[in-house]
């Protein structure tokens, strides 16, 4: 198999029409390629009733192939006129054709044909979790138990990414919208357009992006980007753990971060009053064991540092949260063996305290609170 890096070789001639079939070099065998015929069949000719999602690219359909029995699938048709949604499409396929982990969308194959770039996924039947912490599904909220093991496994798909092949992978739109859930509540990272191919996974280069890039995107997107890569330009797989630090709080909250652009400083100032309880979502009050809410926020914020370099690794993350598990579980079961009958659910508020956050070293070369504020809300 041809590594990740090699299927972006330039080719040595130019072409004017970016959308030549030749314009893509994909290794044999990878991923299912699909005929046109066989979409239209699928979405019923594109019938918007199929219509699922639509994005700056494209648009996403439910559709039903036969592999071979009967499946649902999701169909990502890139707009036809858009040349940068041909590229970013495109991008995406060759990376999501060679990997392979649990905890990604699953890439069933794709078509390329009369101009058309389409990808299909297999459909992911509990949609995101953006919809079930404060969206269409927030009637029904997940258990805290089950928002852990969300966590734990986009943790340990990112940990995949950036340390478990030839060369890091940065995500650079890790949130809830891109964390499907299927019928077991197993989470499913997806949407890589945005990607970044970074050093070999042992090194600890930087990238430099002009992250100008991002003007005119959604805000919504902005709101999860690394501030110091926004700033500075500078992207390391630690960017994705500040993206995903601040997954963690919106799984505690329940809350949008455009919603509450104080987000990280309304969490830090009630850690540091010892009232850190107030952040949590309601409905989870007297559901969290505290010796597992403590370890959940000390992580949480942990992760959210302006500086990378005071940020733990992914792994790191990933132990940590696994470990919450484990003190929930137990929590839980000693609970249940006082008192079989009882509501083991009502774990006494006043005990929610967690250790002052650590001061940010070396302030003088930090990036303030107010400058990214500033910088990033002038970009919308």
């Amino acid at each position: 198999m041809k590594g990740i890096s090699e299927l972006f070789r330039p080719s040595r001639k130019r072409r004017s029409d970016e959308t030549k079939q030749s314009d893509l070099v994909l290794p044999e065998g990878l991923c299912r390629r699909f005929s046109l015929a066989e979409i239209k069949i699928a979405t019923n000719n594109f019938d918007e009733y199929f219509v699922i999602g639509q994005g700056d690219y494209g648009t996403v359909y439910k559709g039903f192939i036969d592999d071979p029995t009967t499946i649902s699938v999701a169909i990502k048709r890139v707009n036809i006129d858009s040349r940068a949604g041909f590229h970013e499409l495109k991008t995406e396929l060759l990376l999501l054709c060679q990997l392979r982990h649990s905890n990604l969308a699953p890439l069933i194959g794709y078509c390329l044909d009369h101009r058309q770039m389409i990808l299909v996924y297999q459909f992911i039947f509990n949609g995101n979790l953006g919809e079930h912490l404060y969206g269409t599904n927030h009637d029904n909220p997940l258990p805290w138990k089950q928002r852990l093991r969300i966590s734990i496994g986009v943790a340990r798909v990112l940990h995949y990414l950036h340390t478990g092949l030839k060369h890091t992978i940065i995500h650079r739109n890790v949130k809830p919208s891109n964390i499907l859930l299927d019928e077991k509540w197993e989470p499913k990272l997806a949407d890589f357009v945005s990607y970044k191919l970074g050093p070999p996974s042992l090194s600890k280069a930087l990238i430099r992006v002009d992250s100008s890039a991002y003007s005119g995107v959604q805000s919504s997107t902005l709101e999860h980007i690394d501030p110091e890569y926004f700033v500075c330009g500078e992207l390391i797989d630690k960017s994705d753990v500040y993206s995903f630090g601040l997954v963690l709080l919106q799984l505690l909250c329940g809350r949008k971060t455009l919603e509450q652009r104080q987000l990280l400083e309304w969490v830090r100032k009630c850690k540091r009053e010892g009232t850190i309880n107030e952040i949590g979502d309601p409905y989870l009050m007297g559901k969290i064991a505290p010796e597992c809410f403590k370890k959940y926020v000390d992580i949480a914020t942990s992760c959210v540092q302006n500086k990378g370099k005071n940020r733990p690794t992914i792994g790191e993350v990933q132990v940590i949260l696994e470990h919450a598990l484990e003190l929930q579980e137990s929590a839980d079961a000693a609970r249940k063996d006082v008192d079989p009958g009882g509501d083991h659910y009502n774990y006494p508020i006043v005990e929610y305290t967690c250790s002052a956050s650590p001061p940010e070293s070396e302030p003088e070369e930090s990036v303030s609170d107010s400058d990214i504020t500033a910088t990033i809300w002038e970009n919308f």
